[in-house]
């Protein structure tokens, strides 16, 4: 099918997303950032970015946890200018993007609620993308099964919770399946709606989508070792999609150690160059470092894919690829500061550059 939903003001969004992507921190910029001594001098050199009006008003010395939530603000308010200026399709893709955060703002009051915490306190840690009007109704819930109950009447995850979920599995111990459960359903629904789209939005979200399905099933694999998880429930949180769907996710389920998961990533071309170099008993530590971990290249891979988004035009994936693009920008900003914060000068280029 092919798509023709790309009117002006279609285009003109696709080109108000192209000029955020050229907005983005180059490397002579980065430079600068790494070259700060203190925060204030972080904070004078971002005043030459898209970063500036949302520092001006902060008093110094900023905290790298303000420094965090301002650059935030910023993705927030470019993106939020998308939604408000867009029709059908792009405003239904746009809520898509939503939904991963939804998802990880209602697994945080879930965990409130199982602590007994103050679930009121806990939206202000809930991130902007992922609120929708009837959360502050999953406040009022007492109990998970108050809470589990809302969710399905109330919220646009309804339909995940409906296809996956019972209020028994609501409980401390199931956290992380809980969330994995959900994000599967998610980008499997994902998946197929950007299928519908037609070309070229479906070949270019496939790569990408195909790609963050193998990451998730490589990291819950990672993830189950030494766990009380059992090999066949590990299975049943792989999203049934990506290049490892089904033969290599079949073969993943049953391994036992990271030893394992590297003999069969290396199977898979796109995967064994990524795997060169990488140290897989590493923990992040950015590119700039000694040694690469596994997670250190997911993030690279990542950058590639979402700046080949942008070879092409007249598709909805630039939008999707400009978000990304700009969250590893804030994770890169925020590793500068700190290390800035904590004196740590000499881990500050490890860093993914993005252009």
């Amino acid at each position: 099918m092919k798509e023709i939903y790309f009117n002006a003001d279609a285009g003109y969004l696709e080109g108000v997303v192209r000029g955020y992507r050229d907005g983005l921190i180059t490397k002579p910029q980065y430079s600068n950032l790494t070259q700060c001594e203190t925060m204030d001098d972080l904070k004078l050199q971002l005043a030459t970015t898209d970063y500036a009006p949302f520092l001006q008003n902060e008093p110094s010395p900023i905290s790298t946890s303000t420094l965090s939530a301002r650059c935030t603000d910023a993705l927030v308010a470019e993106f939020q200018y998308l939604q408000q200026n867009s029709a059908e399709p792009i405003s239904k893709f746009l809520e898509y993007i939503t939904y991963g955060y939804m998802i990880d703002n209602v697994v945080l009051l879930i965990t409130g609620t199982l602590h007994e915490r103050d679930t009121h306190d806990l939206l202000e840690k809930c991130h902007p993308l992922g609120f929708f009007d009837t959360m502050p109704a999953l406040c009022v819930a007492t109990t998970v099964q108050d809470l589990y109950n809302t969710v399905m009447v109330d919220s646009p995850l309804a339909g995940y919770f409906r296809e996956c979920l019972s209020a028994e599995d609501l409980n401390e111990l199931n956290i992380e399946i809980i969330r994995n459960t959900l994000y599967k359903a998610y980008l499997e629904d994902f998946y197929n709606y950007c299928m519908a789209c037609g070309e070229p939005t479906a070949s270019i979200m496939s790569e990408i989508l195909n790609f963050e399905s193998d990451r998730r099933t490589v990291n819950i694999t990672i993830n189950s070792f030494g766990t009380e998880l059992s090999k066949d429930d590990r299975s049943k949180l792989y999203p049934r999609l990506g290049n490892m769907y089904p033969e290599a996710q079949t073969r993943l389920a049953r391994v036992d150690d990271m030893d394992q998961v590297k003999a069969i990533l290396e199977q898979y071309s796109e995967y064994k160059t990524m795997l060169l170099g990488v140290n897989l008993n590493a923990s992040s530590g950015g590119v700039g470092g000694n040694e690469l971990s596994l997670e250190d290249r997911f993030f690279i891979k990542e950058v590639d894919l979402n700046k080949e988004a942008f070879e092409q035009q007249f598709h909805l994936g630039v939008f999707y690829a400009w978000l990304r693009l700009k969250e590893q920008e804030i994770r890169n900003i925020v590793w500068v500061a700190e290390c800035i914060s904590q004196q740590q000068k000499d881990k500050i280029n490890n860093y993914t550059p993005i252009y």
